[in-house]
């Protein structure tokens, strides 16, 4: 899921950048809005930490490997936080482990934050129905970590499937894209899982840590 430097043009790598400003901006101009926009700090972090750990646990599904994103999950708890905690993992991930990459960190955070925040939405459907119902917070929140990953993987592959360098064998890279999406089927289903075991954990024992879903 991370598009290593020296994959896209210039002119892409740059783009990412600049759709990344506005959403990064917005972000932090919705969470300043709130009453006490420093509460939100420890979270975020935490889950941070998580994201940047969690891309070195691979699971097998042959012919590759694929690793956990939690972007879902991140989105549903930590709303509008989810977008700049991604970007600042994916940034130390490039800088400390060559994971992804400087140049392509903008549109690495869009493939990955932009459907956080779209999980944050979904996520905070519950409300219409009963909040504080664990089957219903569960229910929303696996649609919320399904979802979440699933944008991602569509993002993705776009993305790298209009612009594979002319030096590559085309259909050799055509069919590695497409294989590494069918991969991600499977681990859809588990980050939803995941996403909905954490938030109805969360919901029995800490509410408090779900206002903001």
């Amino acid at each position: 899921m991370h598009i290593p430097d020296g994959f896209l043009p210039a002119t892409v790598c740059a783009a990412g950048y600049v759709a990344a400003a506005p959403v990064t901006w917005y972000s932090i101009h919705k969470i300043n809005q709130k009453e006490n926009p420093r509460e939100g700090v420890p979270k975020a972090s935490l889950l941070t930490a998580a994201f940047f750990v969690v891309s070195w646990i691979h699971i097998p599904v042959p012919p590759t490997s694929v690793h956990l994103v939690l972007n879902g999950l991140l989105g549903a708890v930590l709303g509008y936080f989810a977008f700049p905690a991604i970007l600042i993992g994916l940034f130390f991930q490039a800088v400390m482990f060559q994971h992804g990459g400087l140049t392509t960190l903008g549109v690495n955070s869009i493939i990955m934050g932009l459907p956080a925040v779209v999980s944050y939405y979904i996520f905070r459907l519950r409300n219409i129905l009963k909040k504080d119902s664990q089957i219903v917070t569960g229910i929303f929140g696996f649609l919320a970590g399904f979802v979440g990953l699933g944008l991602s993987v569509v993002m993705f592959v776009v993305i790298l499937l209009n612009f594979i360098p002319a030096s590559f064998d085309i259909e050799t890279e055509r069919a590695a894209i497409y294989t590494l999406a069918l991969a991600h089927l499977p681990l859809m289903v588990i980050e939803g899982a995941f996403t909905s075991l954490v938030t109805v954990f969360l919901q029995r024992v800490r509410p408090k840590l779900l206002d903001d879903a």
